[in-house]
């Protein structure tokens, strides 16, 4: 079984930098944390799918990077990762830079009883989904998308082809730096920079 966890970095993630922080560090700052963690899972592949120029130099050497446009719809994204021969792949969301390594982990199990597995965002949407490859023909995901699981179960023809794991946050507004947990290892370069503002 092989796998790619992708980590998807999209350029209006910059505005959810805190006062005092430059949006552009902030984006590089989240994108870095959450290919750190992907790219140290085991017996996974990671991949950097983003629409920011120049974000390659986040990445360890010989790890994929895609360059897609900012509002490229995901099902043509995971239309792109199919070529990789991969048989499953979760796309993580670029800002939620302390994501547990564990919940990918969940995502890609729930695949044993799924088509598709999602890791709910807080406030709406997904931090992340995952999928075989090549993806379901019926599903057409959105992780911005509110009401995800409900629209991808209606999409489904059956109501057991969309499971959930359990949820994380992303950091969509400025307000959202303070759902960082100190306590939690990883996401040192968003902690460094939100300390030096």
């Amino acid at each position: 079984m092989t796998r790619i966890a992708a980590v998807l970095v999209r350029q209006r993630m910059a505005q959810a930098a805190p006062p005092g922080v430059d949006p552009a560090r902030f984006l590089e700052a989240v994108a870095e944390d959450t290919y750190e963690m992907v790219a140290g899972l085991e017996l996974v592949t990671p991949v950097l799918i983003t629409s920011v120029p120049e974000l390659e130099e986040i990445v360890w050497p010989g790890t994929e990077v895609i360059t897609i446009k900012d509002d490229e719809p995901l099902k043509i994204i995971l239309e792109r990762l199919k070529a990789d021969q991969a048989d499953q792949a979760a796309v993580i969301s670029a800002d939620a830079p302390d994501l547990p390594p564990l919940l990918v982990g969940k995502l890609f199990r729930e695949l044993g009883r799924a088509e598709i597995t999602v890791c709910p965002a807080e406030n709406g949407g997904a931090v992340a989904m995952a999928c075989a490859l090549p993806p379901p023909t019926w599903a057409d995901p959105d992780l911005d998308d509110e009401r995800i699981v409900t629209t991808l179960r209606a999409q489904a023809p059956g109501p057991r082809r969309v499971a959930t794991t359990p949820g994380w946050h992303r950091l969509r507004t400025p307000d959202d730096v303070e759902r960082l947990d100190p306590g939690l290892e990883g996401w040192e370069s968003t902690r460094a920079l939100i300390r030096a503002r």
